[in-house]
């Protein structure tokens, strides 16, 4: 192998081995994933999603009315995941974490939900696991239960898809009950997110 060949090969190696275990656990299983689109296209619009009422269980295996839980009055940033992807999800759980340590104090006045689109093989153990690796504090909650539930939740923010491989990246937010959501269609980074939260989270101080 050339030196050039041989330094390239090292370069993957090393980018493979920084993921968690887990992540590249399933690598095999997942390698006709899309990847991950750039920053570039990300699109916004609003719309008036309401929330199901399901019941699902968060990492720690508390039942969660969904509803209720994301009603009291503060804002909600939210998306979909699950923990055995290796294209979108991980990038998506990055920046959730780079938004969660950057608010500092602020993120109290958050909610920070994640979804699993895959609650079949996303127990709350698995989630708890998932959400250790990226350094969730306690107002980010990471949610599964049954496969209807799971689904009702994506139907209801037009995120469903029948395949889990063929999910793609979104980001959902809202100040308050009863407001429109505003969708962000694409890989949108940490300051995007935090730029939409900034009034959001303005509105909401005393």
């Amino acid at each position: 192998m050339s030196r050039p060949a041989a330094f390239s090969a090292s370069l993957a190696l090393a980018a493979v081995l920084a993921l968690p275990g887990s992540l590249r656990a399933d690598e095999h299983a997942h390698h006709h994933h899309h990847a991950a689109p750039a920053a570039s296209t990300v699109s916004r619009s609003e719309a008036p999603y309401a929330l199901p009422k399901v019941m699902l269980r968060d990492q720690d295996g508390a039942a969660v009315a969904l509803a209720q839980r994301l009603d009291d009055g503060r804002p909600v940033l939210l998306n979909f995941i699950y923990t055995s992807c290796t294209a979108i999800c991980p990038p998506m759980t990055r920046i959730f974490a780079e938004v969660q340590n950057r608010l500092g104090a602020e993120r109290r006045r958050l909610h920070m939900v994640s979804v699993s689109i895959d609650p079949e093989h996303d127990t709350p153990r698995q989630l708890k696991d998932y959400a250790r690796q990226f350094g969730a504090d306690d107002n980010w909650i990471f949610l599964t239960g049954s496969s209807a539930a799971s689904a009702s939740v994506q139907k209801a923010f037009n995120a469903y898809r029948p395949d889990k491989m063929g999910h793609t990246p979104l980001t959902f937010l809202r100040r308050a009950p009863g407001q429109p959501w505003v969708r962000l269609d694409g890989l949108a980074q940490a300051d995007r997110i935090l730029a939409e939260l900034g009034p959001m989270l303005a509105v909401q101080k005393p």
